[in-house]
């Protein structure tokens, strides 16, 4: 819709691709003019079971005609329910729910502050990593290791030290460079930065530095949580004092959560934080839903089988495309690796009725929902390959064109 001055009505935050799905159906969308997609991005990690889910849909049916919203100056049976799941499945041992991941990020850092003053620290830092995607608040855009995020919104917000991923002598020195350091907050595997997998032991030699120091080791796992790398959450060998989550936890209704443990678990006091929406009875019914389905249907593991799958089919499909360097990931959660940007690629994908989207310029990043079948993993990655293929053959076309 547009308004008098002949402008959409609506802020114009993205460059919006030219399609409208109107249905979805387990892996499949169906757009306004009744084409079907298979669909590798998931609502970029968030529909985990897919689209129309029976479990998830009779959920959201049954509380919508039971109760919605109370507020949190009273209990909330679900949300202690919710809260008790996540806990059995992860040893935290408190939960704060929110709304969305940045919220659970700002959480996250304002435990890095009460933690603070039980240290005397009066202006705290938080280490995070270059590359890194937190969210769109303040806080949360002044922690991504992203310029492009950064722009246009100075004056940041102090106290973040910005380091090298999957470097730890880095974190060591900065150890020794800044006494006032009270947390590192890392993404299990860059998602917005690429889908970087960092050396096997990174998690757990960050573990041994914030124990070393007394630091908070906060794990951000909006993207690679609740299943998708084919662990409950990605970092739990490395026991982090707060794990921050949503995407999947809610597969399609907002919700996030803030899982501590520890002295993170009893930091904020009455007063502290809060939140209107977060954790009401309807989103916290969807999320146990979602935990349910993915017990019942053993889905983190089969996020780990079908995601070997699928690196193996574009292994295989791609093998000979010199244009792609690297094809890596965990689980549900792989990113193809172009030697340029093929930012122009997603409109090819749409073309051949795949849904996926590119991270970092030149990562082609695959989130497909957990429960697809074997048949739409091995279709998915011919659709994919025979995407990047067209796309290579394009520019193999302009560049002789150019020179001749």
């Amino acid at each position: 819709m547009t308004s008098a001055t002949g402008r959409s009505t609506l802020v114009q935050s993205y460059n919006r691709l030219p399609v409208s799905f109107v249905r979805g159906q387990g892996a499949r969308l169906w757009d306004d003019q009744g084409n079907e997609y298979l669909d590798a991005l998931g609502g970029i990690a968030v529909c985990a079971l897919g689209h129309s889910h029976p479990g998830v849909t009779a959920a959201i049916t049954d509380q919508a005609q039971t109760l919605l919203h109370t507020s949190n100056l009273f209990a909330i049976d679900n949300q202690q329910q919710l809260a008790d799941k996540l806990c059995g499945l992860t040893g935290m041992e408190a939960v704060f729910f929110c709304n969305s991941g940045a919220e659970a990020n700002e959480a996250a850092f304002k435990l890095s502050r009460l933690f603070a003053r039980e240290k005397n620290i009066a202006h705290p830092k938080v280490i995070a990593f270059n590359g890194s995607f937190h969210g769109r608040t303040m806080a949360t855009l002044s922690a991504t290791g992203n310029d492009a995020v950064h722009k246009g919104f100075s004056p940041l917000v102090d106290g973040f030290v910005h380091l090298p991923y999957n470097d730890v002598p880095s974190i060591r020195k900065a150890a020794s460079e800044h006494p006032d350091i009270v947390a590192v907050m890392v993404e299990p595997i860059l998602g917005e930065g690429g889908v970087v997998v960092p050396d096997d032991g990174y998690l757990e030699a960050i573990r041994d530095i914030c124990d070393d120091n007394n630091w908070l080791m906060i794990a951000d796992e909006i993207q690679t949580g609740v299943g998708r790398t084919g662990h409950w959450y990605a970092s739990l060998a490395a026991k982090p004092d707060v794990i921050t989550s949503a995407k999947a936890l809610g597969n399609g209704i907002p919700i996030g959560a803030c899982l501590t443990r520890g002295i993170a678990a009893t930091l904020i006091k009455p007063g502290h934080h809060g939140t209107t929406f977060g954790g009401n009875p309807f989103a916290t019914r969807v999320g146990l839903s979602v935990l349910q389905a993915m017990e019942d249907e053993n889905l983190p593991a089969r996020a780990a089988t079908a995601g070997a799958r699928l690196q193996q089919k574009l292994g295989e499909t791609l093998h000979n495309r010199p244009e792609v360097s690297e094809i890596r990931g965990r689980g549900m959660m792989i990113g193809i690796v172009l030697n340029a940007d093929c930012t122009e690629l997603v409109k090819i994908g749409l073309k051949n009725r795949v849904v996926f989207n590119v991270a970092a310029g030149n990562v082609v990043r695959l989130l497909p929902p957990y429960n697809v079948s074997d048949a739409e993993v091995d279709e998915i990655a011919q659709r994919v390959a025979d995407s990047i293929s067209e796309l290579c053959l394009n520019q193999e076309s302009i560049t002789t064109a150019e020179n001749q």
